[in-house]
């Protein structure tokens, strides 16, 4: 097993070509112990490794929430290229972007939603800055923006009805916002296939509520080009994954009747959109039967999870797998092979080193498999304080906004 020993962190000082230590700005230790070599990351900080290794570090992951539902080998691979990288990737993904939550803030796994919960991620509502984070992350080169949202919210709790003018008004001050910077904009209905615990088309909300949902969302942004429909997020536990295909084609029917024709749609899997499972649990066969109404497939794009931590939850601030050999590589052979794409829309870890390592490594992986894999989006910005975990928030003092450890190592373009 390879053991990481990391040299230092910086803070966000400006890139140096000459690092020779932990990092630009570290004042701490510089040297290895005999039988390591000092190995330069990036610009923020350096590790020693052992001389001797090419290979890397095997994990096993297993199954909570944003997970996948049985245990996997995974692998690190350092250069985060692929052998089956297909020539038509560009070593540049379309899309890099960030989660900027706040009006989800309620949503429970179960898909309650406590209104009271929210926390709009804008100044003009109460909140923080999320219309200045987004300009920031523009400013960066980012191009795309999630943006979670409760369904009961949107509808004031009135299942199958009309969107709430206050509380969708607020909302869209949000979806605005993104539009200004002139980025893509997801649409994120945030209630894991559910509605106050019932499932959608299995016992819960009927197929015709949901799609009324989305046609009346879809009717609102239609002419918005640069609007993204995000079917639903982290469906998991979900009995019948065909009936579930069923439901998505549903929503991707009414949105296409509403007037938004050409617009990108992310549709997802069961067990937590876990790229890991997607194949293996059924949902990659079952999401190749949803079409346009037209019968092509045109802008529907598969909508994929994958978190580094031990239990792939999301939840932990030490990473320990790139995620390449476990989900990246079967999922993008996968795709080519079936002409499709997939974009993925959560993935984060903490400011730590071995977050630093392992995404800095599935974010090259993804680079590689551009033809396929069309970006990502981390979690999270928004109205998230600083101290959370996966925290993503720049800090701002005057004019100048600063990012965390991870985005300026791996996440920014």
């Amino acid at each position: 097993m390879k053991t990481l020993v990391a040299l230092g962190f910086v803070g966000f000082s400006a890139l140096s070509s000459s690092i020779t230590g932990g990092g630009t700005g570290w004042t701490g230790a510089t040297t290895c112990v005999s039988g390591s070599t000092c190995t330069v990351l990036n610009a923020y900080y350096s590790q020693c490794l052992p001389s001797s290794t090419t290979g890397g570090t095997s994990h096993t992951t297993s199954s909570t929430s944003h997970t996948s539902s049985g245990t996997s080998t995974s692998s690190h691979t350092s250069t985060g290229t692929s052998s089956s990288a297909s020539a038509t990737s560009t070593g540049k993904v379309k899309f890099v972007g960030v989660n900027i939550a706040g009006f989800d803030f309620g949503c429970g796994t179960d898909g309650s939603d406590t209104l009271t919960s929210i926390y709009p991620p804008l100044t003009a509502l109460g909140g923080p800055d999320g219309a200045g984070q987004m300009q920031h992350f523009v400013s960066e080169g980012y191009n795309i923006f999630r943006l979670p949202v409760g369904w009961q919210y949107l509808v004031n709790n009135n299942l199958g009805g009309a969107l709430d003018a206050t509380n969708s008004g607020k909302y869209d001050q949000l979806v605005q916002a993104c539009l200004a910077t002139g980025a893509y904009c997801i649409i994120d209905i945030h209630n894991y296939a559910r509605w106050n615990g019932g499932i959608i088309g299995q016992g819960g909300p009927t197929n015709a509520q949901f799609a009324s949902l989305w046609s009346n969302i879809a009717t609102k942004y239609k002419s918005q080009s640069k609007v993204v429909f995000g079917v639903m997020n982290e469906p998991h536990d979900v009995p019948d994954i065909n009936l579930w295909a069923g439901s998505v084609q549903a929503a991707v029917t009414a949105i296409r009747q509403a007037g938004a024709t050409t617009q990108m749609i992310l549709l997802p899997g069961n067990n937590w959109t876990s790229a890991q499972t997607f194949i293996s649990n059924g949902s990659g066969a079952a999401l190749l039967t949803v079409t346009n109404p037209d019968g092509t497939t045109t802008n529907l794009i598969f909508d994929v999870h994958k978190y580094l931590d031990s239990d792939n939850s999301g939840t932990n601030a030490e990473c320990v797998t790139d995620n390449v050999s476990s989900s990246w590589q079967p999922l993008a052979a996968w795709l080519r092979s079936n002409g499709r794409q997939a974009l993925n829309t959560e993935t984060g870890g903490g400011n730590t080193a071995s977050c630093v390592q392992y995404m800095c490594s599935q974010v090259a992986y993804m680079k590689q498999n551009s033809d396929v894999i069309l970006g990502y989006v981390g979690w999270a910005a928004g109205a998230f304080a600083t101290s959370y975990v996966l925290s993503e928030v720049p800090t701002r003092s005057g004019s100048t906004w600063t990012d965390t450890l991870l985005v300026s190592s791996c996440m920014k373009p």
